[in-house]
């Protein structure tokens, strides 16, 4: 019993479910349905591919409406569409209508191009029907454009078709040599790796000799400058010892010379001084 009620529960809660989203989505197409909107026909000369019913119409870029119909015409070479577009689009009679594709896709869209606001509005034919708009010409069509493309690409193709075979065959045989010298390659490869660390372990050699020489060139320095110093201090000590003897001398010979002022007959009769004092 206790199964029976749950599954009968689960049942319930399904159907509430589904009957909800079927009331939403009759809500949403009611509501959809009832917005006030503004018919145009549009007649294209040509091909219109890529445009289907409830594709898009946009207004300088803007998204207006939609096209709520496609038809043909009386003209083999035209094409008509029913567009729904808001009512305050500010649709005049000069206004351009063409036809946008999105990228590669193929998927068109009617695009209108705003004109002059002095322009009278478009107006129903006295006939009566749909007020009418004639699109530009469909020559850029998506299709056609890619079919342009293509035969281009084809024609420049043709006419290279020699320069292209051979650069597929040197490139055949680039890639044959590549694989049939492969080992080779991979000595190369290895002996730039083992030549890359000698060339680093030299660096770094290098780098020790150079911190080396610097070492000895200042021990070398520092000792013929300490030897310079000893031999300057060696120089000066004589060089005042022999200044003290030279003042000595000039001392001496002073003395000698005021002697011989005060008693010149020492040159002649010789003697001391003591003795001629006496």
């Amino acid at each position: 019993m206790e199964d029976r009620a749950k599954y009968a529960l689960i049942g319930l809660f399904t159907f509430a479910v589904i009957t909800a989203a079927f009331g939403f989505i009759y809500w949403l197409h009611g509501a959809s349905g009832s917005k006030e909107t503004s018919p145009y026909l549009v007649v294209f000369e040509g091909s219109v591919s890529g445009l289907r019913v409830g594709g898009p119409v946009l207004f300088n870029g803007i998204r207006v409406g939609e096209v709520t119909e496609m038809r043909l015409t009386e003209k083999p070479s035209e094409v008509a569409a029913v567009i729904s577009i808001v009512p305050s689009t500010p649709v005049r009679s000069d206004t351009v209508v063409t036809l946008e594709y999105a990228g590669l896709t193929g998927i068109a869209s009617v695009s209108l191009r705003g004109a002059a606001a002095s322009s009278p509005a478009v107006a129903p034919p006295k006939s009566g029907g749909l007020p009418t708009l004639r699109a530009a010409s469909t020559a850029g069509d998506m299709g056609t454009a890619v079919r342009e493309t293509l035969a281009k690409a084809d024609a420049i193709i043709v006419d290279n078709q020699e320069t292209l075979r051979n650069a597929i065959k040197n490139l055949e045989v680039f890639t044959a040599a590549l694989a049939r010298n492969s080992d080779k390659l991979d000595k190369l490869i290895d002996n730039s790796s083992t030549a890359m660390g000698t060339f680093a372990e030299l660096a770094v050699s290098l780098k020790k000799d150079t911190s080396t020489l610097a070492e000895n060139l200042d021990k070398r320095t520092a000792e013929i400058t300490e030897g310079v110093t000893k031999l300057t201090d060696t120089a000066t000590k004589h060089v005042n010892v022999v200044g003290n003897d030279l003042h000595r001398a000039i001392i001496n010979i002073d003395k000698q010379v005021t002697d011989l002022a005060k008693n010149p007959q020492r040159i002649i009769f010789g003697g001391s001084n003591g003795n001629d004092k006496k």
